[in-house]
């Protein structure tokens, strides 16, 4: 009888810790099955994430670093907003993460993409519950890039420890690994012997005077597409002309992040089914040096978007088996290729070995006199040209507007006088002459102010790659012009489309929308300028944390960031600086600025160098 009381509480005592677990499991599977997005945020992110190492260089050596704090609003209406103690740290295998072209992303959001439209290799960003907002760590042995002009032909292996293209392309010179650094001895798929040489080469086919592709300063702007390591595009700086070398994040994944490494401009960007980001008639000379394109695809849809982007009278440069024909089937590309570039209105320049050099008519005349019905179409007349952010291509000529039909060409002042002339563009945008001149000399000012901030922490060799992140007429870039930099201009896609002004003035950019990531890889900029960005995106709705740790992607270690906006949101930087690793350098209102007054405040910081304790150990 006892024992059978006793048999009955153990079952009792069973039947109760089976119903407890029972419930506990209810409760998990409810409380994540609620968290759906979530999970899926942490399978693309947060088990990515752990925490800075003891052996944090250049920073706080008792760092203790937690998960990342609620957004901190930039409006001071409360008395104390939370300050983040730290941002998680990204897993080492993320040290080199485009959030926006992200091969992970696609594969776990499963979109639907057509590979042979290249669709794969054009920006599909994170929601914002899938972000990392994590730091992005340096890789192992990472050191303090190589200063230009060294930088061209050599980096540290170690900052981009990828040597697959060395040995891809070793009968190419493209690349040579030496010791610890990796060297570049300026060849390229068509030009084994040197892309000066090869640049000569098609300045003597086009009967420019001393060779010099400028052509006296008429010659400014350049679009290598296919630009494996931008060999082209650095070895045209020496001539002043500036490229937008642009390549995919494909096979040869690190092509563009090689090129900035080595203080080259460089963009992440595809021929595929969007315009690319930038204006109408911005380049004088389009370059293709066996970069592997089908342009006959889709009735000529990419030879048509760089018609888009040609100036008037603009070249291209075509390099290939095809201007050859050595077989078949490269004659039988030639021919169709030759057939819709007459169609186009182009006529062949010059043409020597596998080198064909078409040029783009200056007026409207050819494609009013083509017989009616003759593809491509002329591009309907609601159509902006300017519109480059998330804009379907169409295969369409984009006609001259009608000052530039009646002028015969762009009317630009040769380089260096068209970066302070007044381009016929502004008045698009009711722009007058004095605007443009005010506005320059405002921006000369207020760089000088900037450099003098700087001036304790830098040499003439100390930046190299700046990013100007609301660059409106390009008049900062402008003021920077007797500095050894480049700088690449960024237009907000919801603005004044004013990105075609800073082409006009022989400079470069590219549209983009702050509230997503950019198209560069990680610790590519020395310098940023940020004016309102920060104001801008809040009236978006978008976070400024996001937008603070996107910064701190593109920075490289020991960088430099120039806020200036009003003092709200200076102060929520502040708030963020013991979190993001980052130093205050200095501190200036507008009105200690020469005839200035204002609101604004310029607030200078600078990034540290850190290593997580893995890579230490690693680099040891």
């Amino acid at each position: 009888m006892t024992r059978g009381r006793s048999d009955g509480a153990q079952k009792k005592r069973l039947l109760t810790s089976v119903c407890i677990v029972a419930v506990f499991l209810v409760l998990l599977y409810v409380y994540f099955g609620s968290k759906n997005a979530g999970e899926s945020a942490l399978e693309y992110g947060s088990r990515s994430l752990r925490k800075l190492g003891s052996s944090y260089l250049g920073g706080d050596e008792d760092s203790d670093l937690g998960g990342k704090q609620d957004d901190v609003k930039f409006g001071l209406d409360e008395e104390d907003g939370i300050t983040p103690k730290s941002f998680p740290v990204c897993d080492d295998r993320h040290s080199e993460l485009i959030p926006c072209l992200d091969r992970n992303l696609i594969y776990q959001t499963r979109l639907k993409l057509d590979l042979s439209l290249m669709e794969h290799y054009e920006r599909h960003c994170p929601a914002p519950e899938r972000r990392f907002n994590c730091l992005i760590p340096p890789p192992a042995g990472y050191k303090i890039p190589i200063k230009w002009p060294k930088s061209r032909d050599e980096v540290w292996k170690a900052n981009i420890p990828h040597t697959h293209l060395a040995h891809e392309k070793s009968d190419q010179n493209w690349m040579v690994v030496k010791g610890d650094k990796i060297h570049f001895p300026g060849g390229g798929t068509h030009f084994h012997y040197g892309a000066d040489k090869y640049i000569a080469s098609i300045a003597n086919m086009l009967n420019f005077s001393n060779s010099n592709l400028n052509n006296e300063g008429n010659l400014r702007t350049v679009f290598d597409v296919g630009c494996g390591v931008a060999s082209f595009g650095g070895y045209l700086l020496s001539s002043d002309i500036i490229a937008m070398s642009l390549a995919p994040n494909d096979v040869h994944q690190n092509q563009i992040q090689f090129a900035l490494e080595r203080g080259i401009p460089a963009y992440l960007g595809v021929l595929g089914t969007k315009r690319l980001p930038y204006p109408s008639r911005s380049f004088e000379l389009a370059h293709c040096s066996r970069c592997r394109i089908d342009w006959l695809q889709r009735d000529g849809l990419l030879l048509l978007e760089l018609d888009r982007l040609l100036r008037p009278g603009g070249y291209f440069a075509y390099s290939s088996p095809e201007a050859y024909a050595q077989d078949e089937e490269d004659l039988r590309i030639w021919r169709e290729m030759s057939a819709l570039v007459e169609r186009m209105c182009w006529r062949i320049a010059v043409k020597r070995n596998q080198t064909v050099i078409w040029q783009k008519p200056l007026t409207n005349d050819c494609y009013l006199e083509r017989e009616p019905g003759t593809q491509p179409p002329l591009c309907r007349s609601d159509d902006d040209p300017d519109a480059a952010w998330g804009v379907n291509m169409e295969a369409c000529i984009t006609p001259y507007s009608a000052h530039d039909h009646k002028s015969g060409g762009s009317a630009l002042a040769p380089w260096p006088a068209r970066l302070t002339s007044p381009p016929p563009r502004l008045a698009d945008f009711g722009y007058s002459s004095d605007m443009f001149e005010k506005d320059t000399e405002l921006w000369r000012q207020r760089v000088d102010t900037y450099w003098s901030l700087l001036s304790p922490k830098i040499s003439s060799d100390t930046i190299r790659n700046v990013m100007d992140m609301k660059a409106n007429l390009g008049s900062f870039a402008a003021a920077l012009k007797d500095k050894d930099v480049w700088v690449m201009n960024v237009v907000p896609e919801d603005g004044p489309k004013t990105l075609k002004i800073v082409y006009d003035r022989g400079l470069i950019g590219s549209v983009h929308n702050w509230c997503e990531a950019y198209s560069t890889y990680p610790r590519t900029y020395d310098l940023l300028h940020a004016w309102n960005v920060l104001s801008d995106i809040e009236k978006k709705g978008c976070s400024g944390e996001d937008l603070l740790l996107e910064i701190d992607r593109i920075l490289r270690p020991t960088g430099f960031v120039i806020f200036r906006d009003r003092q709200a949101v200076i102060d929520f930087v502040k708030k963020h600086l013991a979190a993001l690793h980052w130093e205050a350098i200095a501190t200036s209102d507008s009105t200690s600025e020469p005839g200035q007054d204002g609101d604004e405040v310029v607030f200078v910081v600078q990034k540290k160098l850190w290593l997580t304790s893995e890579s230490f150990r690693n680099t040891e």
